[in-house]
């Protein structure tokens, strides 16, 4: 079972820069898309129909803005869209398919760069959303959490961790946060086969970042712990350049 997440900063954009054929080429058995930017009445859905998925879009009330989404080639047996929290779900921020022997959470967490209320809106969902992990992972004992978490954990994940100490996304509140959750019961699934640095999942725009390799790894695919038996591939695909991010990988037995 391969199952990839892709932050595609827009979904209509992503098209243009021949995702569909990516998707094509690289077959992922589940497909965890993090800020679609578009309602699903906005662009041709037939063109991942005809690849053979079924597919589940979370969109923002907002236009333009935000939203997940799941591609996945075996219907699940429920789709459960939201955390029942309207702040988050108005932003289509957490999407969740279930299956017999695993669920799959597809999660774009705020960023907090924009300022402080911003960043105040971040850190109630953090929040939050380990108050929900925490009470579904007792009947959901086998949960993939894929995504754009919009946090390095390590100073291993960034460029230059001196710098940036004091950065939205690498602020020590935001790296505890993601140590108290994994410590919940998860595998950072990426770190668990690779502990080589310069692997990222993110670059900027600006200053020519990607060519350069100054990134940040803040998409995961992080696996519940009874799962890392199973767990026989982690990866990342810089290669793919539909968006600002680039897709991480996990393969399961």
């Amino acid at each position: 079972m391969k199952i990839i997440s892709y932050n595609i900063n827009g979904i209509r954009a992503a098209l243009k820069k021949g995702l569909n054929q990516w998707i094509q080429t690289t077959q992922p058995d589940v497909l965890c898309l993090q800020e679609i930017k578009a309602r699903e009445e906005q662009f041709d859905t037939t063109v991942f129909t005809d690849l053979g998925y079924k597919c589940y879009w979370f969109s923002a009330q907002k236009p333009g803005y935000s939203g997940t989404a799941i591609l996945s080639k075996k219907e699940p047996n429920s789709v459960t869209y939201g955390m029942n929290h309207p702040d988050y779900d108005n932003e289509g921020r957490v999407l969740r398919i279930d299956f017999d022997d695993v669920s799959v959470i597809s999660v774009y967490m705020p960023s907090g760069s924009s300022g402080d209320l911003r960043q105040d809106f971040k850190f109630k969902f953090l929040d939050d959303f380990y108050g929900y992990i925490s009470d579904i992972k007792e009947s959901v004992p086998n949960l993939i959490i894929a995504g754009d978490y919009n946090i390095c954990h390590e100073a291993i994940d960034i460029h230059n961790p001196q710098r940036n100490k004091n950065t939205s996304g690498f602020l020590p509140k935001e790296r505890q946060w993601l140590s108290s959750f994994i410590e919940l019961g998860y595998i950072d699934s990426f770190r668990h086969f690779n502990t080589e640095p310069h692997h990222y999942s993110w670059w900027s725009y600006r200053a020519n970042a990607r060519a350069k390799n100054l990134g940040w790894r803040i998409d995961y695919l992080l696996t519940s712990d009874s799962l890392k038996d199973k767990l026989s591939r982690a990866y990342i695909l810089p290669q793919a350049k539909h968006s600002d991010h680039c897709p991480v990988v996990v393969e399961i037995k």
